[in-house]
């Protein structure tokens, strides 16, 4: 078994609808990014990748390629898990914790967990999303963005 660590942060940005584990949250500001800017699902693509011992998100998904502006995360999450089963890795849990003072988290969490799981071909209640404000400390408690974290374990099978 192995472990991977991911973060991710985006700062808000007027005039972009607001992406986070797949799901669209209606909120006044979006995040900015090069892709749409899902930093729930681009901390889970970091810590997968990390686990599986195949780099980082900006190495296979380059922030600068053309072909990555305005992607679907979710999408680079599924390309990011079929890697990793090429390695005969499997994916056995996902937990994440997002940081912000708004939206709520907590109305979309389910949701989120539905579609991390589906792209990463596992169960939903195999996938953990929650969240936790900055008790208005630092540029997130000010409202300015968005952190995530997640962790993933992952199993070698034999292939």
């Amino acid at each position: 078994m192995r472990v991977g660590l991911g973060y991710d942060s985006h700062r808000f940005e007027s005039g972009r609808p607001l992406v986070l584990g797949g799901v669209t949250i209606e909120h006044e500001l979006g995040l900015a990014g090069h892709s749409d800017a899902d930093a729930i699902a681009h901390a889970v693509t970091d810590a997968l990748l990390g686990a599986a011992g195949l780099g980082d998100i900006g190495r296979l998904f380059p922030p600068d390629d053309e072909q990555w502006r305005g992607a679907d995360s979710i999408e680079l999450l599924r390309q990011a898990a079929h890697r990793a089963a090429e390695q005969n890795y499997q994916v056995v849990n996902v937990d994440v914790t997002v940081v912000c003072e708004a939206p709520k988290i907590g109305p979309h969490a389910d949701a989120m967990c539905e579609r991390l799981a589906g792209a990463l071909g596992i169960a939903p209640r195999l996938v953990s999303v929650k969240a936790k404000s900055n008790e208005g400390m630092g540029w997130i408690g000010r409202g300015e963005g968005i952190a995530a974290l997640a962790v993933v374990l992952v199993d070698r099978v034999e292939g």
